[in-house]
């Protein structure tokens, strides 16, 4: 269970700007679903980056009435990082962040940023169904979540790529990780950071189109798994700042340098 942290300033009601980031790299076919099914009444900006697509992603994306950016260097994060700075320069002050292969349901995002807009939480984060993927991700999810309750006093069961975020909270993350850690990362540094967080059950089906770069080759499996256990150990080693205001809970956790190593000082 996350803990809940001490608030930010608060957003403006159902005024806050909303924007959806959507990373993507060949996903012709699943990306116009994905654009079609976006609550617009919720959502007042839509942004795809492409990663290098070969095929007809980036057309896909404009006809479905998103803002279609190129990031000429490849990496999930990267991607994703690309998108949240176009958001907030075009004022976005809540950030929802999608994959673009349908696997994640736009129709969910109210129910991720409603927490948001009342001002309860900063940072809310889904948690797929454990039918819904596969039997490696759903423990890798819960064994890394168990990591960070260690570290950090906050657990969660999932690194679902489906969340929103204040975007003035991301921007004061230091967010550094540009391929697959990106989302293990924003986790780590929103729990050390003392970011009010909560992770809420959402739907999650089938990719629509093509093959995941992930889970659908067993070099992607390890590419991205090596990635996350390298981001968890470089976070944990970082020197831990002062907290205003830390949670007792979080002051107490014990530690676990006898895995990665004491950390630098």
């Amino acid at each position: 269970m996350c803990l809940l942290r001490r608030p930010l300033e608060p957003v403006k009601s159902r005024a806050a700007r909303i924007a959806a980031i959507i990373p993507v790299l060949d996903e012709e076919g699943a990306i116009g679903p994905v654009l079609a099914a976006m609550p617009r009444d919720w959502v007042d900006q839509v942004i795809v980056v492409d990663g290098g697509s070969r095929d007809g992603t980036i057309a896909e994306a404009r006809a479905g009435g998103a803002t279609a950016l190129v990031e000429r260097e490849r990496g999930y994060g990267r991607a994703c990082a690309k998108g949240a700075a176009a958001a907030i320069a075009d004022g976005a002050e809540i950030l929802v962040f999608l994959d673009g292969d349908g696997g994640d349901r736009p129709e969910a995002i109210p129910s991720l940023v409603q927490p948001i807009l009342d001002n309860e939480q900063d940072f809310v984060i889904g948690s797929r169904p454990r039918d819904s993927m596969g039997a490696h991700q759903a423990l890798a999810g819960r064994a890394i979540g168990a990591a960070i309750g260690l570290v950090y006093g906050v657990r969660f069961t999932d690194m679902c790529a489906f969340r929103a975020i204040r975007a003035d909270a991301l921007s004061r993350l230091g967010m550094r990780e540009m391929t697959y850690g990106w989302n293990l990362e924003m986790q780590m540094r929103a729990a050390r950071t003392g970011l009010r967080i909560q992770e809420l059950p959402v739907p999650h089906g089938r990719r629509l189109a093509g093959k995941s770069k992930v889970a659908g080759t067993f070099r992607g499996t390890v590419k991205a798994g090596f990635r996350i256990l390298a981001t968890f150990a470089r976070i944990v080693r970082e020197p831990r700042r002062r907290e205003a205001n830390p949670s007792p809970r979080a002051r107490s956790s014990p530690p676990v340098w006898f895995l990665f190593g004491k950390p630098k000082k």
